[in-house]
């Protein structure tokens, strides 16, 4: 199938999460639904308006639908989270590589998230939920600007029930009523991974660049090395298959070599200004 080419698909549920962002389960209507890895990508279109790239959030397990969250910031998105069940939009992929979590077998899975940084962790949370025996830990550590920008709260606090798992929630900025954590996820994690071997740990990390390089450099203070530290890019993304040359970084094309990458494979890049 030409990957330029969109096959349309139809919302099937639409869910306000946060102001400004929203969930939408797509299933297509000319055959099957793609399969996906996570931390992959579709290209979105609304018709009329345009396309852009949004990361899959939904579980990989579950066939025949595709979930993706969304925050409106431009025209593009602002349609996508209007979409109402019944609307068709364009969908092409997936594209892009994914977190590596079936590799990490026997490790301790983290996940660190900032803001919207927790959709396209979710399908790799679901796998290691799915497999949970074959790790030896899970930590999902997370972090939102105020309480009510925290992104899929009533599944947080269903994650934060189970025995089997750690979550922690902090926001930059308290509001009244707030009960929980206040500062930036950094501060969270030397805590949460308290009694784990760093040698066991695998991290997974979405948000700010500014957020994931700051994560990184705790992790690697507890002796957690950036060879185990995976991030995703998300930047700059237009075809989503390299031809456009948009989100070039460096040697490397964000939307086919990324989205995630190792982080020591990109580290002397992230930071430098206007790269």
């Amino acid at each position: 199938m030409d990957p330029m080419l969109p096959r349309p698909f139809r919302v099937i549920r639409a869910k306000a999460e946060i102001a400004g962002t929203a969930t939408v389960d797509l299933a297509p209507v000319d055959g099957p639904a793609p399969a996906f890895a996570p931390g992959q990508f579709n290209m979105l279109y609304a018709f009329g308006v345009g396309e852009i790239p949004v990361s899959i959030s939904g579980d990989a397990g579950r066939t025949g639908i595709i979930t993706h969250t969304t925050r409106s910031v431009g025209l593009t998105s602002a349609a996508i989270v209007a979409l109402k069940e019944g609307d068709m939009v364009g969908l092409r992929g997936p594209f892009g590589s994914s977190w590596p979590v079936a590799a990490a077998k026997g490790r301790h899975a983290l996940f660190v998230a900032g803001g919207l940084g927790l959709a396209p962790l979710r399908p790799a949370i679901y796998h290691v939920l799915t497999n949970r025996a074959d790790y030896a830990g899970l930590t999902v550590i997370y972090g939102a600007r105020a309480p009510d920008e925290v992104l899929y709260e009533t599944e947080l606090n269903d994650w934060r029930k189970r025995p089997d798992m750690r979550v922690e929630v902090t926001v930059d900025h308290a509001r009244p009523g707030w009960t929980g954590r206040v500062g930036v996820v950094t501060t969270l994690i030397p805590r949460a991974l308290a009694g784990v071997d760093p040698s066991r740990v695998e991290a997974y990390i979405c948000g700010p660049e500014i957020m994931m390089r700051f994560t990184v450099q705790t992790l690697e203070g507890l002796g957690i090395g950036s060879d185990r530290c995976w991030i995703s890019m998300e930047r700059s993304m237009k075809c989503a298959v390299g031809f456009c040359g948009h989100c070039q970084f460096g040697g490397d094309f964000v939307c086919k070599d990324g989205p995630v990458f190792r982080h020591d494979r990109v580290a002397a890049r992230i930071g430098v200004k206007e790269l």
